[in-house]
């Protein structure tokens, strides 16, 4: 046995003062290093403190961090579709509670998980998936997959799901050769996957409804927003239809009736070409007022479409009707492209007027005969989608002679100098549009425009119209390098202008000529509107009226009180204030909140059409035009509704002549609410119980041009039916501003009226100017406006019918004059001459207490 291992190992303490006697201590040499190794061990403690503080701290925060500290997250919803290329759609994939859905949806559900997991950036946040459908071709599967992401790391996750098709090409290659090799069978293969984050807007919506239709040949379907039409639609509400066509069908969707709130953030309708809400995969977004002139009708590109409906908290609206049917994919609808070998003809996108579908792709091959050449003329071209810019059309486009084209533009013309011309239409997934309508000719090469001035476009225009004033080529070709004559201004850059746009303070020469020796102000100085009287800039906002019409004050910041004078506003109370034009401004300026009182007017209850190059009015436009027909005969003269009772007209138009007494109620039919002068159908018709022509009205010079005229009895409001704004005394049409002029008056001399409603936006003169050019014949009051398209297609309005003037805000259409009178009918350079209401605004109210 060991020694070393015998015997007790546990020796007790001994006892104080009792020393084993077999302990030796050695002398210590220095007492000072014996300090010092006093110290190292102090100072190795107190490190041994401090690093096991640090250590402890450290896993402190550790632990809060990770396990008691709330980490935000971010609740991220992704859609998408993709292609399951080895299964055959079955008609019972349609229905979400049968089996073989389910078994289907099951298998694309731990797919999508699999995938997800596999994907670092993915795996940690991934919820769940939910398949939302199939359809055919072989099967595609519709998907949601819900992710909750930490604050700070969207990005990651969203550049990771915006590149799923190749983490699931990636995914698939994988596991395909590992299946190979084991012998084991091929999962579900997948392509052609998309994937998008959905619109936050579509899953914070408390209340969720979902239908499901499936058209079918000669049925039309019908979708409704709830409530409609008896009631409006209900606040904070998702409603989706998934819409389902035949195979070798597509579905038309054809709006008739659309009215939401104006602001898409709020409530909107969007259609996609998808059977969920993949935004790459989204027709269009609307909301607003649509006239139904105004034809929303969509056509997806395959047999699926989606239409989500969102309502938000507040302002309840009628909502919408549309109709659903299916079309033969291969209709005449449909098709585009192909040969065209007549000397002329015309060809135009798919579904033109109404939006064509995406994922659309037309080639025209025009062959005219040999020896001349080819010129393609854009009528009408709305080609647009967010995102394109009108230059690089990355997006939808037409593509001809090499170049391509989109936005929005008519009459634009492209010539090819070979007698062959490929003409090529391309949309892409998302975002539609209307589309466009197009003629081609022949022509000889050495006389392009026969009898005609050709434009440096390529576009033809009649040799009068070269150095008129009117850029009719519309790139300024016809204008350039002219000798004006007497009644033009003649700009320094060789054009020639209307002298009715001389000081009107816009720069139409270009170069500024027609805005010289105006006798305008300096830079310095601020114009007074009402008596283009010149003060100093600092003299603004000073307190003191210095304009003496107190513009000088206007839009101060402090209190706009200020006296009364003819060119200032006066409230109920009979303070006045300095803002220029007050009134249904949206903003209380009088202290009693009289100048926002009366303000159910000149609204414009639909959208403006976005059709371009017509002087069609849409359906609805301008509510408060009026009719006015010899009883049993036609149109004679236009005029304004002003109240449910009252109309104003020009007093020219209701002066008795040797054959007819126009100034008894008895001669005059009206019709309110009129739109097409063939259909009557859905107008108001009306007689007069009397007629109020203004007491001062001057035959001969047209002085005084107003007359009022009071129904039979009142009307009721309508979409169609509506008055337009009375401005006060004191408001300011400033020269320049832009207005409109509407009515179905012949749009040439010895010409015929047109059957639908005409509008042409036309700009305030500068007084004096026209009054030189009018000989001397306008009073004050009488305002002068000009045509600015231009030309006998731009029509001048009827007597008596409103100019129409849109308030600064832009919220209300004002009755700016009454038509009068001009020197013909629509003349170039001859501006039309209206009567100023502002002038008669007492008279108005006395007479009719509006």
């Amino acid at each position: 046995m060991d020694p070393m291992h015998s015997g007790m190992r546990y020796t007790p303490k001994a006892t104080e003062h009792e020393w084993d006697p077999s302990l030796q201590f050695l002398p210590a040499s220095d007492s000072k290093k014996l300090e010092k190794k006093k110290g190292l061990k102090a100072g190795a403690v107190i490190g041994l403190i401090v690093f096991f503080l640090v250590i402890s701290l450290m896993t402190g925060l550790l632990v809060w961090h990770f396990h008691f500290r709330k980490v935000v997250k971010i609740k991220k919803m992704y859609t998408g579709s993709m292609r399951i290329t080895n299964q055959v759609f079955v008609d019972s994939y349609e229905n979400p509670n049968s089996t073989e859905f389910k078994t289907l949806a099951k298998q694309v559900s731990l797919e999508l998980r699999e995938i997800y997991s596999k994907t670092p950036q993915l795996s940690k946040y991934y919820i769940d998936s939910t398949i939302q459908a199939f359809s055919e071709g072989s099967v595609i599967a519709y998907y949601t997959s819900e992710f909750h992401v930490p604050s700070g790391h969207e990005d990651s996750v969203d550049r990771a799901m915006s590149s799923m098709d190749q983490i699931v090409h990636k995914s698939q290659e994988r596991r395909r050769t590992a299946k190979l090799t084991s012998g084991k069978p091929v999962d579900l293969v997948f392509d052609d996957v998309v994937t998008a984050e959905l619109d936050t807007r579509l899953f914070q919506t408390p209340k969720a409804l979902r239908f499901y239709q499936h058209t079918r040949s000669n049925h039309i379907g019908i979708l409704e927003s709830p409530g409609f039409p008896n009631y409006p639609y209900p606040p904070n509400q998702m409603v989706q239809w998934q819409l389902r066509a035949d195979r070798g069908y597509v579905i038309k969707l054809d709006f008739d009736t659309f009215n939401l709130e104006e602001n898409c953030k709020n409530d909107f309708v969007r259609i996609y070409d998808s059977l969920v809400a993949i935004e790459s995969r989204v027709m269009d977004e609307i909301c607003g007022y649509y006239s139904p002139s105004d034809h929303l009708a969509y056509v997806s590109s395959g047999n699926v479409m989606l239409v989500t409906f969102v309502t938000n908290e507040a302002r309840d609206y009628p909502g919408f009707r549309a109709h659903v049917s299916q079309i033969p994919a291969t209709t005449g609808v449909m098709k585009c492209g192909g040969t065209l070998s007549a000397s002329s003809g015309t060809f135009k996108s798919p579904n033109y007027p109404d939006y064509y579908p995406p994922f659309t792709s037309c080639v025209w091959s025009i062959q005219v005969p040999s020896g001349k050449y080819i010129k393609v003329t854009f009528e009408k071209f709305l080609v647009s989608e967010p995102g394109q810019d009108g230059t690089s059309c990355s997006k939808d486009y037409v593509k001809i002679n090499g170049k391509k084209l989109c936005g929005e533009f008519s009459n634009v013309v492209e010539t090819a100098e070979e007698s062959y011309l490929t003409v090529v239409f391309s949309s892409d997934a998302s975002y539609v549009d209307r589309g466009f309508t197009a003629k081609y000719e022949a022509f000889e090469p050495k006389d392009p425009c026969p009898k005609k001035f050709m434009c440096g476009n390529s576009n033809c225009i009649d040799q009068k119209l070269k150095c008129d004033g009117w850029n009719d080529c519309g790139d300024n070709s016809d204008e350039s390098d002219c000798k004006c004559s007497s009644s033009q201004i003649s700009c320094r850059n060789g054009m020639c202008k209307p002298k009715f746009w001389l000081c009107d303070g816009v720069n139409d020469c270009g170069d500024n000529t027609d805005e010289q020796n105006c006798g305008f102000c300096s830079k310095e100085q601020f114009t007074c509107p009402h008596n283009n009287k010149c003060i100093s800039e600092k003299q603004k906002c000073d307190g003191r009226d210095d304009c003496g019409d107190g513009s000088d004050e206007a839009e101060c910041a402090r209190s706009n009180e200020v006296k009364c004078t003819q060119y200032t506003y006066q409230c109920k109370n009979k303070k006045c204030v300095s803002k220029l034009n007050p009134e249904c401004d949206g903003t209380n300026d009088c202290t009693d909140g009289s100048d926002e009182e009366n303000c159910d007017c000149g609204k414009q209850p639909y959208k403006t059409s976005r059709i371009v190059g017509g002087q069609d009015a849409s359906q609805g436009e301008f509510p408060w035009q009026v009719s006015l027909h010899i009883r049993g005969s036609s149109h004679v003269c236009g005029a304004s509704i002003i109240s449910d009772r009252w109309l104003v007209t020009a007093a020219h138009c209701v002066q008795d002549d040797a054959k007819t007494r126009y100034s008894q109620p008895g001669t005059w039919d009206v019709y309110l609410g009129l739109h097409e002068q063939r259909d009557k159908s859905k107008a108001v018709k009306r007689g007069l119980k009397r007629i109020i022509s203004h007491p001062s009205y001057n035959a001969y010079t047209f002085d005084c041009d107003i007359a009022l005229m009071e129904l039979d009895s009142p009307v009721t409001f309508t979409d169609a039916i509506r008055p337009i704004c009375l401005p006060s005394p004191s408001y300011v049409f400033p020269v320049a501003k832009s207005v409109w002029i509407t009515g179905w008056g012949a749009t040439r001399e010895g010409g015929y009226g047109p059957n639908v409603l005409q509008k042409a936006e036309v700009r305030i003169i500068n007084g004096t100017v026209c009054n030189d050019l009018m000989g001397g014949q306008l009073t004050s009051r009488m305002l002068c406006a000009g045509v600015l398209a231009g030309g006998v297609d731009a029509c001048q309005g009827d007597s008596g019918g409103p100019l129409s003037s849109l308030s600064t805000e832009g919220r209300r259409m004002f009755l700016a004059g009454v038509v009068s009178w001009g020197d013909g009918c629509a003349r170039r350079n001859k501006p039309g001459i209206y009567t100023t209401v502002t002038k008669f605004r007492g008279w108005i109210k006395e007479m009719t207490q509006v």
